[in-house]
């Protein structure tokens, strides 16, 4: 939840990068960088002040059968972790708004693997959880060493305090105008996220929490393919609107929007049909949900699959401006529903209301805007190529459990055939279904294209 004290400022930051990187503008950049570096530093001293007046409501909050006793140590680290992150994401960030994002990425994907060896080697050999947390919070402060310098190596002159100026009032208030409208995402955004956890601890109890997150965690590890993908265009996409005409900007947001459906198709299958099998094979079954709630996990995980295309215009044209109180609102239906649905069905409920609360607000509305005002087109076709989607995803997933219901998975060799010949399958399925759209030959011709040129 602290983490939305960062009032939006990623988003806002790097979209006033954007023109200063495109006409090189190396003075307004520098006096950029250490203009943020002043706010973040102040976010950073806020969420720990913050962080720390929690900690007397933190028993409150955890609802278990039986005491953790360092649970405020517990914490304290994940706190550390969160206020780490703000002292280094104002330099690191001109990286993402010059369609450099890959490189961030790389540095996490090493730094995060060499981080779960080395906290699994800890907890063999001493079965020690505070420093298993804590190896993450060094590996966290690692992290953001690492891509701080070479941002520092790839911009030298964001360092030289001779091209440091004031920041233009005018610029100011902009900034200031985005990161208000996004402060009200993040806000909505974290209600519909990070509050679940804590509805399902108080209502129905801390340890279910630990079952549910071992699910939330296999599906946004496979959100995280997509997102990757699709988070590094956010730039590219900000040139198409500025520069493209409304065909053009409609012609690659199909594009991406085929190229969506085809990760929906496969990620939140291969989810559904397989979820319960891990765990089972991973944890055993007493770490087991109902089916019931497998299909709620796998809708909101499909929701949040299927928007990405949307998600990346939004940021991508400050849409957050004109739709952020449909957001609000949207999080506000979310914990009402929650609690009352959270009551009658447990934590089904919850989970269930996350979705009802996207489909009622921003899921129809945000295309709606979109469409009118940067494509000139109707909207009604987006809707119909969603409802396709969803119905050839709910198709396949009950005819691969028909297909594979005798394929027991009860060890890892079982699992793995299985999880091959699903992914196959659902690869297959969704690849025929979208191999004719417009939108996936424009990708396949920028591949061919790629592959030639290299």
């Amino acid at each position: 939840l602290l983490s939305m004290a960062d009032l939006g400022f990623g988003t806002a930051m790097a979209y006033s990068f954007y023109k200063p990187l495109a006409e090189h503008d190396e003075g307004m950049l520098a006096s950029l960088v250490a203009f943020y570096k002043k706010v973040y530093n102040i976010i950073a001293v806020t969420v720990l002040v913050l962080g720390l007046a929690c900690i007397p409501f933190l028993r409150l909050i955890v609802n278990t059968e039986q005491d953790i006793p360092l649970l405020e140590v517990y914490y304290l680290f994940s706190l550390a972790n969160v206020v780490i992150s703000y002292l280094f994401v104002y330099k690191t960030t001109i990286l993402t708004a010059d369609q450099k994002n890959y490189q961030l990425d790389k540095i996490r994907i090493w730094t995060s693997l060499l981080k779960t060896i080395i906290q699994m080697v800890a907890l063999l050999l001493y079965a020690n959880y505070i420093l298993y947390i804590a190896i993450g919070v060094l590996s966290q402060f690692i992290n953001n060493v690492i891509a701080t310098k070479m941002t520092e190596k790839q911009y030298p002159y964001i360092k030289n305090k001779a091209l440091i100026g004031k920041v233009d009032n005018n610029l100011t208030k902009n900034v200031f105008g985005n990161m208000k409208s996004v402060f009200i995402y993040k806000v909505s955004t974290t209600i519909f996220s990070a509050t679940d956890n804590i509805l399902i601890s108080v209502i129905v109890g801390t340890a279910i929490v630990g079952v549910y997150s071992n699910y939330l965690m296999v599906s946004n590890k496979l959100l995280l393919i997509e997102q990757i993908v699709f988070s590094a265009l956010t730039a590219s996409i900000g040139n198409v609107i500025v520069k493209e005409s409304s065909k053009k900007r409609l012609e690659v947001f199909n594009a991406m929007q085929s190229a969506s459906f085809i990760f929906c198709g496969i990620i939140t299958s291969s989810f559904c049909i397989l979820a319960n099998d891990l765990v089972n094979v991973w944890l055993g079954n007493t770490y087991l949900l109902s089916d019931i709630t497998i299909y709620a996990i796998t809708l909101n995980t499909y929701l949040s699959c299927v928007l990405q295309p949307l998600w990346v215009y939004r940021d991508a044209t400050g849409l957050y401006m004109k739709t952020k109180y449909v957001m609000l609102i949207g999080a506000a239906v979310n914990i009402i529903l929650s609690v009352i649905l959270g009551k009658l069905i447990g934590i089904t409920g919850i989970i269930v209301a996350s979705a009802i609360a996207r489909l009622t607000t921003y899921f129809w509305y945000e295309p709606k805007l979109l469409f009118k005002e940067y494509f000139g087109a109707g909207v009604v076709s987006y809707y119909i190529s969603i409802l396709g989607n969803l119905f050839l995803v709910a198709v396949t997933i009950k005819v691969m459990q028909f297909a594979t219901a005798s394929l027991h998975a009860d060890n890892w060799g079982t699992l793995i055939i299985k999880g091959i010949i699903t992914a196959a399958s659902c690869s297959v399925i969704f690849l025929v279904a979208y191999c004719r759209t417009e939108g996936f030959k424009i990708i396949w011709r920028k591949a061919v294209k790629l592959l030639k040129k290299n």
